[in-house]
């Protein structure tokens, strides 16, 4: 670990001069040596200065304004040309940014650092997340079981990601979960109940949010709490409803109910939420010779896939267990074990490989392959920072597995505020995402390195990270169309429903969206208990203008919590919607450039217009139908899931200030297994 830290240091020092850029001493806001400065430089100064803290305010008009006032004194001048382009991406604007920071660039000015900024977002402009379905992966790091002579885990068969970028290990042949972080450091060890677990084979996380794993050679599966403590056993040895024989893979449905591949007895068990039997399946009938060896189980909308190491193959079923169909021809795989669903396909292990898995035509893809040593991956499942951890029983490793083109480019990072009021205590917040807009979550302190103008700073510390926030400001947009009308009930209850799952932490907002958007209510959730549409004041429309909602929803929440959220309750009437002020890519980009999640409540149960869809597939969240069996409960648990990169940090800065008047810089750089990222901004102390 010490040549690693060593190496990373030497590393840093070695990016910072490749991707040094000019500074603010190169750019026309220099000040002269001799402390006189033209009237233009002094105009240009003090508009700059209004920029900068308005960006970091999350007033980017104020600041676009007061940006290019400065660039009305100083035309040409490279620094400015940087702000106003930071300013018009954060607006959405991102083809004005581009163009400011070419400007920039074309100058001399920012280096590699600038050059891979506006490549990313070109790149992301160009051809988005849609071209990716089926690119390769390939190891972006490993985490051995062995280490320097120490036996951290040893046959490691499943792995359960959680939403703060930390995961759970199952190791088989140690008899314990392991909670380990994105370095690899080991957080906590569970060894079950007092008699301990029994060859843990799978775990996954409940609806509840408990942890259930099975235990293969003690016949039954243990329920755990969410952090790990026993709570009870579910199940026991036999052959009849409820007793199971070597149960290896979980799996779940929106009805709560579990699945267990029942490897001794050649079936799959159901149980409901609470543990008691409900029935089995795959036994031999009419048209389906039965199971030979059930291993990997996998749950897609109504149907039960399940992975048979004997057959080589995976069956279909539905979810009363009746016999669909076989997805892929019998010996297609060699010794196909886990199944999950990731990237819109199924995930299979298969002796040394990973193979996507199309779940309606079974056509298959390749995605990657341990290589020819000697090799079993037993579980690959999706994180949420967008790679795959793959448990490699054989070897005794744990692989991280990301796109090529991700550890190619690097990650995307960016400052996004500087508080220096208390300076010369410095707090500073800092966005890390992958080139394709993936928050990265989980990461520590030891990934960060902050400099001064090259230099180290001092007392340096994380503060908190976004993604451990456990509230969020949501804000409702009602479609007030007239075809709405009929639907006062469903918009009322969805409301009620939603916001009854809040405590008063939350910030709840609602605007409705008529031909003008109006706030209608901003304030803690409990007092909508009784909410009614009648106390709306924005009358029904022939058209609603969504995209002005859109903008009056985002303006409020870019300065709340750093979870946020758009929910748009709608009947998805296309005649009724108009986007006529923003363009749509200029929509979406807002809202990822602000990390704000949109979803929808679809008062009807019908596929949403060209133009509501492609903002929905362009943002992050989901749709969801009023009446759907789940309930809309679940909907605020989403949201909090919701990846967010945002990491606060403080530090004591070394810099002169020059009675508030020196632009000061500060460089961020990111260091995760084999990937890194930079950014540099500056900000202004108080004046003196």
């Amino acid at each position: 670990m010490k040549k690693q830290t060593s190496f990373l240091f030497i590393f840093s020092f070695c990016l910072l001069f490749a991707y040094s850029q000019v500074t603010s001493s190169d750019a026309g806001l220099k000040v002269p040596q001799d402390g006189i400065r033209n009237s233009n430089q002094g105009f240009a100064s003090q508009e700059f200065r209004h920029g900068v803290q308005a960006y970091y305010k999350g007033s980017y008009n104020e600041a676009i304004m007061q940006f290019e006032k400065a660039l009305s004194f100083l035309p040409n001048d490279s620094l400015i040309l940087e702000w106003l382009g930071k300013a018009y991406y954060k607006s959405g604007m991102e083809g004005s940014a581009l163009a400011y920071w070419q400007a920039a660039k074309n100058n001399g000015y920012g280096g590699l650092l600038l050059e891979n900024k506006i490549e990313v977002v070109r790149e992301r402009r160009v051809t988005g997340e849609s071209n990716e379905a089926q690119i390769r992966l390939t190891e972006a790091g490993s985490f051995d079981g062995n280490f320097n002579d120490n036996l951290v885990f040893s046959g490691p068969v499943s792995v359960l990601p959680n939403f703060d970028g930390t995961l759970w290990l199952a190791s088989y042949n140690l008899n314990q979960l392991l909670l380990m972080n994105q370095n690899g450091i080991v957080l906590q060890r569970v060894t079950g109940p007092i008699n301990g677990f029994d060859r843990p084979s799978d775990i996954i996380r409940l609806a509840d949010n408990k942890l259930l794993v099975s235990e293969n050679a003690g016949d039954r599966l243990a329920l755990l709490s969410s952090k790990g403590s026993f709570e009870k056993y579910i199940g026991e040895k036999g052959r009849k409803t409820g007793q199971m024989v070597g149960p290896l893979y979980l799996a779940q449905d929106e009805f709560e109910r579990i699945y267990v591949t029942d490897y001794g007895n050649r079936r799959v068990d159901v149980f409901d939420k609470d543990g008691n039997a409900l029935f089995f399946f795959g036994g031999k009938s009419s048209d389906f010779a039965g199971l030979k060896g059930p291993t990997g189980i996998c749950l897609v909308n109504d149907s039960v896939f399940v992975a048979d190491d004997q057959n080589g193959c995976i069956y279909e079923f539905d979810r009363s267990g009746n016999y669909v169909r076989a997805l892929v021809e019998k010996g297609t795989f060699s010794k196909p074990e886990s199944i999950k669903l990731w990237n819109g396909a199924l995930l299979l292990c298969d002796s040394n490989k990973l193979i996507s898995v199309d779940y309606d035509t079974g056509a298959i893809f390749e995605y990657a392959r341990t290589g020819n040593a000697p090799s079993r991956v037993t579980c690959a499942s999706g994180d949420i920072n967008g790679n795959v951890l793959v448990c490699d029983y054989t070897s005794n490793e744990l692989y991280i597995m990301s796109k090529l083109q991700e550890l190619v480019g690097g990650l995307f990072v960016q400052i996004e505020a500087v508080d220096a009021s208390k300076f010369p205590n410095v707090v500073v917040e800092v966005k890390v995402e992958n080139r394709h807009r993936q928050s990265l979550v989980g990461l520590q302190e030891s990934n960060f390195y902050f400099t001064e103008n090259k230099r180290p700073v001092n007392n340096f510390k994380l503060l908190g990270a976004s993604s451990n926030n456990t509230n969020a400001d949501i804000t409702f947009i009602i479609d007030r169309s007239n075809t709405t009308r009929a639907y006062k009930n469903e918009i009322e209850s969805s409301i009620k429903e939603i916001t009854s799952t809040l405590d008063d932490s939350f910030i709840v907002r609602i605007i409705s969206a008529g031909e003008i958007p109006v706030l209608e209510y901003q304030g803690k959730p409990s007092l909508l208990n009784n909410f009614s549409l009648d106390a709306l004041k924005n009358p029904f429309a022939s058209k609603i203008n969504l995209d002005l909602a859109l903008r009056l929803a985002s303006n409020d929440l870019i300065k709340g919590n750093k979870k946020r959220s758009i929910l748009f309750i709608s009947d998805c009437n296309e005649d009724s919607i108009d986007y006529s002020n923003y363009d749509l890519s200029e929509l979406t980009a807002f809202l990822n450039n602000n990390s704000i999640s949109f979803s929808m409540i679809q008062l009807e149960q019908k596929a949403a217009d060209e133009k509501l869809d492609f903002i929905l597939s362009n943002t992050f969240g989901d749709s969801y139908y009023v009446y759907r069996p789940a309930g809309l409960r679940s909907v605020v648990n989403d949201i909090l899931q919701m990846p967010q990169g945002v990491y606060q940090f403080s530090y004591t800065s070394s810099l002169t200030t020059n009675f508030g008047q020196n632009y000061l810089l500060v460089e961020a750089e990111v260091y995760l297994l084999n990937r890194s990222g930079r950014d540099e901004a500056g900000y202004f102390a108080p004046l003196q």
